[in-house]
């Protein structure tokens, strides 16, 4: 029977190879759609899970509310994770990472260095937590001495070649040597951080034991059976026996009473697989991903799949009075409905086959461009993994299922009397699931363009709103600390070059990095009343005016006065905090020592415009500029033309100081789109699709549109024949369609408008969602539905009438 089936079938589709192409071809972008959207959101999944711990793995963030600040950390300070496990018998382990950013590296004696990214200090139980295989090395002593450091296989390669790198120094930052104790795997990509270089925790330049300070990443592992909701609650505990007291030395307050002001200090656990969807913390180690993207994605592909599937029930039912009277002479024949049912279905299943097979094929040609999108790195072959080839199988038939099963049972209802006297009405009137099924497809079809409208239109607003400084045309050099006492010498001579108009040397820039707050207050006001928690940037003269910033009250710093090493610019969010601007002129006081209560007084000599250093969504938090030698990096800004001539001099200047060392660069410009790369992606992708699935429905619709001028073939006729134009014609077999289009787009705009609503609300600084938006969708819709429909029915509307008419 099953043979049968399928001769039949096959016969059916070679048969109608018009519809059918248009139903393979419809199936196959839609199911290639859908696996790519699954490869990613899999993808997106799985981080972290390849630990094997990682269902007890937590990391303690930081929530502080304090000095005008209401801070949310991914960071805790550096005494939580030994103090918990040493008081605490549900915490098995814990291991402590401090980024340090990039360094130069090179093996000692080597002429040249390498710029190296992300060099993390680790505890020594750093393997105890985390699943990262040595090839090399005793992972319980790797990190357990000073001077010592782990490295990544590939950094292994690029420093040592084929030579075992055990136990040969590394020379980091031309000032520190490290012993290779340990070689690792390269961590997977599905991590939220990275890092080729693990050092010694022992050999971390930092004052221990500060419970006021966050700058580690702590990573608990709790023991089997541990309910971390319940563990979290010793928190409290916590703060109050260890961070009190400091508490109490820095502002002279108790946490009771930091409390009771209003303020807030609190850690919490986040699981370790929740890390790359869910924390939108501060200082996380690298970028992260965003769940809503994860269920965005997901419903796209869902949709794409549904609008493929009802382009074929669709043209199914559409061609029903081509099958009709094959139904009738079965039934008379003998045939029973679900032998029909058997017969339709197999058809469906066969055809969804076919797409699946084609659909592979295009994943594969589009994977390479799909992985530059989504800056991923998947793989044809993930298909084949045992969990995910089960699904690849079995889609197909539950696709061909879906989408066969209402043309099955709709087919296999035809009475053969009704059929046979030519009595069934299978007019487009009729087909109410028809249509409604049509209004779906570009209602999905609308939100998808409006939603790709508005991505890009926050993306363009992004970059091209005032952000309080001048990015453009500013050359950022970085690491330029191998300088040392000659980075003044560099600025200068690179001053002298025409094309330069000014430059700083400074190791801060208004672009998003790890940064941590101090807590200054009015002098002779040392209370958590009057305490202000801002960042502190050290900078030199020339730092406002190559950054073109603005001076809103008082001054700039000047070489001509010497008491500026003890000045101070604050930007107006932390002067509203000190009172405005009536603060210039009045010292303020720095706490960067609870324990020995080490302070330092500023006098503020001016105010800065307010500028964005962080991502647009968040609001502009307090920010002081002082006086500091800071040579990370160095920043000038051009006026050349030609930059490529300028680039070269300038890097014959950096080459004649700092022979051997790299010379790396890029334009703050491309440093602040960085910021808003994932969301550049995101528009790309989400572009990409809506295209896609305004493709599948409009193979559809021609189809349709197909159907319904060879339905009407004859009524065309006698029209002309009446004295019908060409114009009239092709608005009767177009209005039908554009009122379903229509349809479409006004169910669409208000779950459009709230789905884009909700995405927005993430930006601090945003668009509106105006209505020019949703008209643009809605005039592409229907433009692009007209195009396709008009197309046949101008085609229908040339038919000579004589051949339409002469069989009657």
């Amino acid at each position: 029977m099953l043979t049968n089936y399928l001769k039949i079938a096959w016969r059916t589709l070679q048969k109608q190879q018009g519809f059918t192409f248009i139903n393979i071809f419809g199936l196959a972008v839609g199911l290639a759609c859908c696996i790519l959207i699954m490869l990613y959101v899999l993808d997106e999944l799985s981080y972290d899970r390849y630990n094997e711990k990682a269902d007890r793995i937590y990391r303690v963030h930081s929530e502080i509310k304090f000095g005008g600040n209401d801070m949310h950390f991914a960071v805790s300070p550096d005494p939580v994770g030994p103090t918990l496990k040493k008081d605490y018998p549900q915490v098995e382990q814990f291991v402590r990472l401090h980024q340090r950013g990039t360094w130069l590296v090179k093996r000692a004696g080597e002429p040249t260095n390498l710029r190296e990214n992300d060099i993390t200090f680790a505890d020594s139980t750093l393997f105890d937590v985390f699943t990262l295989p040595l090839l090399a090395g005793d992972p319980k002593r790797a990190l357990a001495e000073p001077n010592t450091v782990v490295i990544s296989e590939s950094a292994a390669k690029r420093h040592f070649g084929t030579q075992n790198p055990m136990g040969q120094p590394l020379l980091f930052n031309n000032n520190r040597t490290f012993k290779v104790t340990g070689v690792m795997r390269d961590m997977p990509m599905n991590s939220h951080f990275r890092s080729d270089f693990f050092l010694s925790m022992l050999n971390d330049d930092y004052t221990w034991g500060q419970w006021l300070s966050n700058n580690h990443h702590t990573y608990i592992v709790l023991k089997p059976g541990t309910d971390a909701q319940v563990f979290a609650k010793n928190f409290d505990a916590v703060i109050q026996k260890y961070a009190g007291p400091q508490a109490v030395q820095m502002i002279g307050s108790t946490m009771d009473q930091f409390r009771k002001a209003g303020n807030r200090f609190d850690f919490w656990l986040m699981p370790l697989t929740d890390i790359h969807l869910y924390s939108k913390q501060q200082v996380e180690l690298a970028s992260n991903g965003d769940i809503q993207y994860v269920y965005i994605f997901s419903a796209v592909a869902l949709f794409i799949l549904l609008i493929a599937c009802i382009n074929f029930m669709n043209l199914a039912t559409a061609r029903s009075a081509k099958r009709a009277k094959e139904v009738g002479v079965r039934k008379v024949m003998g045939s029973e409905r679900h032998q029909l049912v058997g017969q339709f279905m197999t058809e469906s299943v066969l055809t969804t086959t076919l797409a699946m097979l084609l659909a592979v094929i295009i994943v594969a040609v589009a994977l390479p461009g799909f992985n530059a999108i989504s800056a991923k790195q998947l793989h044809i072959n993930q298909l084949i993994s045992p969990y995910r080839l089960p699904l690849l199988i079995a889609l197909p038939f539950i696709v061909g299922l879906l989408a066969g099963s209402y043309p099955a049972l709709f087919l296999s209802s035809f009475q053969p009397i009704s059929v046979l006297k030519g009595t069934i009405n299978l007019g487009f009137r009729s087909g109410s699931l028809r249509s409604g099924l049509v209004v779906f497809q570009f209602m999905m079809s609308v939100i998808l363009i409006v939603g790709t409208i508005i991505v890009y239109r926050q993306i363009t607003y992004i970059q091209t709103k005032n952000v309080g400084f001048n990015r453009e045309q500013i050359l950022t050099i970085n690491d330029v600390y191998p300088l040392g006492k000659q980075a003044e010498t560099f600025r200068q001579e690179v001053m002298r070059l025409p094309g330069v108009v000014s430059g700083s040397i400074s190791g801060y820039l208004p672009t998003p990095s790890a940064r941590s707050d101090n807590a200054f207050f009015p002098e002779g006001q040392i209370d958590q009343k009057n305490a202000v928690s801002m960042q502190s940037w050290g900078v030199d003269y020339d730092y406002v005016k190559t950054l073109g910033m603005q001076i809103t009250a008082g001054r700039n710093f000047s070489r001509t006065f010497g008491a500026d090493s003890s000045g101070i610019i604050l930007n107006e969010s932390a002067a509203k905090l000190f009172g405005g601007t009536d603060i210039i002129g009045k010292r303020i006081v720095r706490f960067d020592d609870p324990e020995s209560k080490t302070t330092k007084l500023f006098t503020v000599v001016g105010i800065v415009k307010n500028f964005h250093f962080e991502s647009l969504r968040k609001n502009i938090g307090a920010l002081s500029l002082i006086l500091d030698a800071n040579s990370g990096s160095a920043s000038f800004r051009l006026s050349s033309t030609n930059v490529p001539v300028l680039m070269k001099q300038i890097e014959a200047k950096w080459k004649q100081l700092t022979p051997g060392q790299p010379f790396s660069y890029q334009f703050m410009n491309e440093s602040f789109d960085e910021m808003y790369r994932a969301e550049q992606r995101i528009g790309t992708i989400a572009l990409t699709f809506a295209a896609l699935a305004i493709l599948i429905a409009c193979l559809g619709l021609f189809g349709l549109a197909a159907f319904m001028a060879e339905q009407r073939t004859k009524e065309i006729g006698v029209r002309k024949v009446l004295g019908a134009s060409v114009t009239s014609i092709i608005g009767l077999l177009s209005k039908d369609f554009l009122k379903l289009v229509l349809i479409g787009i006004v169910i669409a705009s208000p779950i459009a408008w709230y789905t884009m609503n909700q995405w927005l609300s993430d930006f601090a600084y945003k668009i509106d969602i105006e209505w020019w938006m949703f008209a643009l969708a809605g005039i592409l819709a229907v433009g692009i539905a007209l195009v396709t429909v008009s197309f046949q029915s101008v085609k229908a509307a040339l038919m000579n009438p004589v051949k339409s008419l002469r069989s009657e």
